[in-house]
């Protein structure tokens, strides 16, 4: 993976932006393929009948032409190779370099523990242990041990167009297994004031279960409804998060900072 300085259009209807490229030992009849993440940030519009592109820039839209020629030129290359294009890029597991020990932290709590290096030397293995006992106030054992940024120190509030049509999305109702999942979560969330319950709420969406790999479920929310009614908003609300109870009468558990404005 390298990274390069990309400009497109000339001047001075240009846009120069640092793009990822991922460098392949394959033979192609292409030099660069651009992909959709550098066409989005261009905020570009293609033809690939007419093979032109046009992105706005700040003199004005720009507008690349493609040589027919040439275009025709390579795709008959590719053809003619007979060759299969696919590249499959393997994740390789990291080996482990040497075993872990667990350590415990606090005495007779299993659930607060560590691992550190076997092959550390014993003075070192306790200065290591010691720092970090005296600093297990940073550790997040729980929920409850979150506890957040303080709304007088900084505080995100959702600039939602008044224009917007409000959604409501109906009442989903959940299976005996999900609907526990979200129970337990939901109950956490609200030990540790992370969220709180709102009866009367503008924006209702209902959560997504998605199982993962470990057989646990894994609670969702799509905001893209609620993220299109705020254009200018630079902190989107995230895809995943608890908000919803299915069996709480259609009541909705909202972030207490982001959605005081509202509440």
């Amino acid at each position: 993976m390298v990274t390069l300085t990309v400009t497109a259009g000339s001047y001075p209807l240009q846009v120069t932006n640092q793009h990822n490229f991922l460098v392949v030992n394959s033979p192609s009849s292409y030099n660069v393929i651009i992909g959709r993440p550098t066409l989005n940030r261009w905020k570009a519009t293609t033809s690939t009948y007419c093979l032109k592109v046009k992105f706005p820039t700040k003199q004005g839209v720009e507008e690349i032409k493609g040589d027919q020629v040439l275009a025709q030129e390579c795709y008959q290359a590719v053809l003619a190779s007979k060759k299969n294009h696919t590249w499959t890029i393997e994740e390789k597991t990291p080996e482990i370099i040497e075993k872990l020990e667990t350590i415990e932290l606090v005495e007779g709590s299993l659930g607060k523990t560590t691992q550190i290096g076997t092959t550390l030397s014993l003075e070192a293995k306790e200065g290591i242990i010691n720092f970090l006992k005296d600093n297990l106030d940073v550790f997040a054992w729980s929920h409850e041990d979150m506890l957040g940024i303080p709304a007088s120190l900084i505080q995100h509030r959702l600039n939602v167009d008044l224009g917007k049509k409000l959604v409501q999305q109906r009442r989903r109702v959940f299976a005996p297994e999900r609907n526990k999942a979200i129970m337990d979560e939901v109950n956490k969330l609200l030990a540790a004031n992370f969220i709180r319950e709102v009866h009367y709420p503008e924006w209702l969406a209902n959560v997504v279960m998605v199982k993962k790999a470990n057989g646990k479920w894994r609670i969702c929310v799509d905001f893209t409804d609620l993220n299109q009614a705020c254009p200018k908003d630079s902190f989107p609300l995230p895809r995943i998060d608890q908000l919803v109870d299915s069996t709480a009468g259609h009541k909705l558990l909202t972030f207490m900072d982001a959605f005081s404005r509202y509440n």
